[in-house]
């Protein structure tokens, strides 16, 4: 795959679903994320990149896109939220179920 349809599966991704999560399946911030978006949302789409082929350029065109290396990789509405300590901090001061809206 190259960088340019990696590019294409991850911004169709992004338009496809209000809440998406790029993770890794072995991860605990990924887990952490997941438990705390679970508690505000069901209908979440992950898109695991340790278990998909393209998943490395899938990370390397995100990592373009939003400066962000690690997953999680967290877009709500289409805006890049940042990770799992961003969703952590957003939840800690009352402002995550307002993401959702």
């Amino acid at each position: 795959m190259t960088l340019e349809d990696a590019k294409k599966k991850v911004e169709d991704a992004i338009s496809e679903h209000t809440i998406i999560v790029f993770s890794k399946t072995e991860c605990p911030h990924s887990r952490a994320t997941m438990r705390t978006l679970n508690e505000f949302e069901k209908n979440i789409h992950v898109i695991e990149l340790d278990q998909i082929p393209d998943g490395p350029e899938m990370q390397a065109y995100l990592k373009i896109k939003t400066g962000q290396s690690s997953v999680p990789n967290i877009f709500i509405h289409q805006t890049h939220i940042g990770g799992n300590s961003d969703i952590q901090h957003l939840k800690a001061k009352g402002e995550l179920r307002s993401l959702f809206l």
